[in-house]
């Protein structure tokens, strides 16, 4: 199932005037980049969305997959195989045939932003595409967010009060029939900093997964 009408921004969007600038610019700088729109990776009849801050100008920019070729996706891939979320063999490429299973992932903001630092309007403008994907999904059940931006941008998307649901490592948040589990961001930043480790990483994946399948049929 591919996503519905409303989920993808088109391949060359105009909506962000400078992310559509960068995008211009990275085309001339590294023509062999995917350089668009980053497009959610899985299907739309998945449990469990994760949901990411933008595509990095090396990794998803690059190859057109989000958290594909970089450090990030590194350790997001390989927790979610270890967790049985995902199948094959990853090898940073978007043709590498590694398969998610029973979950999605995507970002906040689709394209690439300077110094991968999107402004706020930027955000509330590609929730649209947040907000579409989330309601083509009739059998989701949990969306787990990386970093405070994604979490943030996720409240706002499933009308909750982001008071309400601050963001924290490991928190979650039950909002029926979707619940929200927050994470910090995979980043090498993050991991270099001490600030996530795997073990961190991997409770808070476990517990979406456990959110997602909890109670699901056998």
């Amino acid at each position: 199932m591919s996503a519905a009408s409303g989920a993808e921004p088109p391949r060359d969007c105009p909506l962000c005037p400078r992310l559509a600038q960068f995008r211009a610019q990275n085309r001339r700088q590294y023509p062999d980049y995917f350089n668009d729109p980053v497009p959610v990776f899985g299907t739309n009849d998945v449990r469990l969305l994760i949901v990411g801050l933008a595509p990095g100008l090396h990794g998803a920019n690059r190859t057109g997959r989000p958290f594909t070729g970089d450090y990030a996706g590194d350790l997001l891939y390989s927790t979610l195989k270890t967790q049985g979320l995902a199948r094959g063999h990853y090898r940073g490429r978007g043709d590498d045939r590694f398969a998610l299973v029973d979950c999605a992932i995507t970002n906040a903001v689709r394209c690439v932003p300077p110094e991968n630092k999107p402004l706020p309007a930027e955000i509330g403008t590609c929730r649209q595409f947040l907000s579409a994907q989330i309601a083509a999904m009739p059998n989701l059940r949990a969306i787990l967010a990386l970093g405070k931006i994604a979490h943030d941008s996720v409240c706002t998307a499933l009308g909750l009060r982001k008071s309400a649901h601050p963001f924290a490592h490991g928190a979650v948040y039950r909002t029926p029939p979707i619940a929200l589990v927050a994470s910090y961001h995979c980043s090498r930043y993050n991991t270099n900093t001490g600030v996530l480790t795997a073990d961190m990483f991997a409770a808070a994946v476990r517990k979406a997964k456990e959110a997602a399948f909890q109670n699901a049929p056998a």
